[in-house]
């Protein structure tokens, strides 16, 4: 049975680092990598309904795992948005295909961003973080000559963390490039 790196990486040396670092009694204590959630919003969907279909047939590409449609909650005449229309997609990435999501984006991902000095280290005061990424064509899976439209998106790290210090600690150790941070 094949176990990403990442995560024997955590089983092994991050767990261990963090109950050190924070004198944690118990293993159960260390926080975790719970989930990564990939969100792209397509508000031009309202006007071109192919846009959300290469949307998530992209977002698909990137995560290895189907996405679906985000549908309006509720009219907003201004925008000609009704209520249920596609205005997005999202993907919620678990177990051994996050940790697989997780090493293509640091290793491959964020190294090709132009000018990349690293990310910004604020989080939500939870211990979630989120990244924002302005074009998606820095994932290797993408097609430059398929892609409709340069769009971003969003990429949310959830952790079992309880403050953002634990949660900054739990993913500096997995690697992520944190711009004024000291190791």
């Amino acid at each position: 049975m094949y176990i990403p790196s990442l995560r024997t990486r955590y089983k092994e040396e991050i767990i261990p680092a963090l109950m050190k670092e924070f004198g944690y009694p118990t293993v159960m204590q260390v926080p975790k990598l719970e989930k990564i959630v990939l969100n792209q919003g397509v508000g031009q969907a309202i006007a071109d309904k192919k846009l959300i279909e290469f949307s998530a047939k992209e977002l698909t590409d990137i995560s290895g795992q189907k996405a679906v449609q985000t549908l309006s909650t509720k009219d907003i005449s201004n925008f000609k948005l009704r209520r249920n229309m596609p205005i997005g997609v999202t993907v919620t990435l678990r177990r051994e295909r996050m940790y697989e999501f997780l090493e293509r984006l640091i290793s491959v991902a964020l190294p090709r961003i132009r000018d990349f000095k690293g990310i910004n280290s604020k989080l939500d005061g939870r211990g979630n973080y989120t990244l924002g990424i302005t074009e998606q064509i820095i994932f290797p899976e993408i097609d430059l000559d398929k892609i409709a439209k340069i769009m971003g998106l969003q990429i949310t790290f959830v952790t079992s963390a309880g403050s953002d210090e634990e949660a900054l600690a739990l993913l500096k150790h997995f690697g992520l490039p944190f711009k004024n941070v000291k190791n």
